[in-house]
């Protein structure tokens, strides 16, 4: 059985297609942009499928949902159509969509309250550290920050590493909000304006947080949303325009207001100033240490048959340079290749349900894996990311 793909490959794959059916459609491909977006979801369903426990899956849901709407518009010819607003008439048989009331708008957010608690994010103590200074503790006493707290709050470094589940986790600890932007749908003509966009979602977080409920707004894959600056179109000039001045309002007018603007990247070099001259507190999540990788396979090793005398050391010393998504996938890719082992020697023919067992996992049989298994990130991006850290971060 052939080693599935990385959390982090399948979230790219779907992003690249998400990117790419946008300038399709752009561009008035409806066909092309109508194949993109489904390759998209199939990209995203095959990472539900394979990681049913992740959780942040009801993200990758929504945005199924999302792409599988856009399809549906593309297949009926609507070249460009036109974004739903607050009071349209609808057409018989339908129901009128507001940007309140499940319209397309709706579908760009996920807003809930999580249940990720810190403990379930293995390492990364100076970033959780970091949080508790810039989120926790000043929503639970701001009378003690007389010279204020940071708003915009930038999460960068590898893919596969946890951001978006310490901003999670962050929500979930201050007992607040946690909206989740999927940026490729704000950028998109077919919901509207874009910089429109960004304004409802910066009101809809506001009007939440003022009513003395705390919120997180996490704009994931920022870059994709703000673009590079050599590369901008007039379009994506005015989102950035937009998104800057929204901030700018949290920063000086929302004192009273417990609102936390946070971005997460893999690329921040791709930022550039005015932005990160908002973000104040810049974070780095770099790959699991030692530590964290020891304690990253006994979590996973603990919900399989396994051999009790794994050294889970052993394993991590082996995956120095892997993150915590490749681990992950270790552990699940050696899981399936002992229940594919079993279906092979099994009569499946005289076995009924719950007949037999896969033998337990041994050491080898990870170190197999590993052998094959190369980590996502190379040498060449980690020293990126420090040069990167060493200019700009901000701890």
């Amino acid at each position: 059985m052939a080693v599935m793909s990385a959390v982090v490959e399948l979230e790219s794959i779907a992003g690249r297609y998400a990117s790419e059916a946008i300038r399709h459609e752009e561009a008035g491909a409806s066909d092309r942009a109508a194949a993109s977006y489904q390759k998209a979801v199939d990209a995203l369903a095959k990472l539900i499928q394979l990681f049913p426990e992740n959780p942040i899956n009801a993200i990758y849901k929504e945005r199924c949902g999302t792409y599988r709407s856009k399809i549906s518009a593309l297949a009926g010819n609507q070249e460009h159509p036109v974004p739903e607003r607050e009071g349209r008439e609808a057409q018989p048989g339908q129901a009128t969509r507001t940007a309140t009331s499940g319209g397309e708008f709706d579908k760009m957010i996920i807003k809930e309250k999580p249940a990720v608690r810190w403990a379930e994010v293995i390492g990364h103590d100076d970033a959780k550290r970091a949080l508790r200074e810039s989120i926790v503790y000043p929503t639970r006493r701001p009378d003690l920050f007389t010279l204020g707290w940071p708003r915009g709050i930038l999460l960068y470094g590898p893919p596969g590493c946890g951001k978006t589940l310490l901003a999670a986790a962050s929500a979930s600890e201050i007992q607040g909000d946690f909206i989740n932007v999927d940026a490729a749908s704000v950028m998109s003509r077919w919901l509207g304006e874009a910089e429109k966009n960004v304004s409802k979602i910066f009101g809809m977080a506001r009007s939440g947080a003022a009513n003395n409920n705390p919120a997180i707004l996490l704009i994931d894959e920022v870059d994709s949303l703000l673009g590079d600056a050599q590369n901008e179109n007039g379009g994506e000039v005015r989102v950035k325009n937009q998104f800057l001045t929204e901030m700018d309002g949290i920063i000086s007018k929302g004192k009273n207001i417990q609102l936390y603007v946070m971005a997460a990247t893999n690329k921040p070099w791709n930022l550039d100033w005015p932005f990160l001259r908002r973000f104040t507190k810049r974070i780095y999540i770099p790959l699991p240490s030692l530590e964290a990788r020891e304690s990253l396979f006994s979590l996973y090793i603990s919900k399989i048959r396994s051999d009790h005398s794994i050294n889970l050391k052993k394993l991590a010393m082996a995956t120095e340079g892997y993150s915590a998504s490749d681990i992950k996938d270790i552990c699940q890719a050696t899981q399936l290749q002992i229940i594919d082992e079993f279906f092979e020697k099994a009569d499946l023919q005289k076995m009924g349900p719950g007949g037999g067992q896969p033998r337990n996992i041994t050491v080898r049989d990870f170190e197999e894996v590993i052998a094959r298994r190369k980590p996502s990130v190379n040498g060449e991006m980690l020293e990126r990311y420090d040069r990167w850290t060493r200019e700009f971060g901000a701890l």
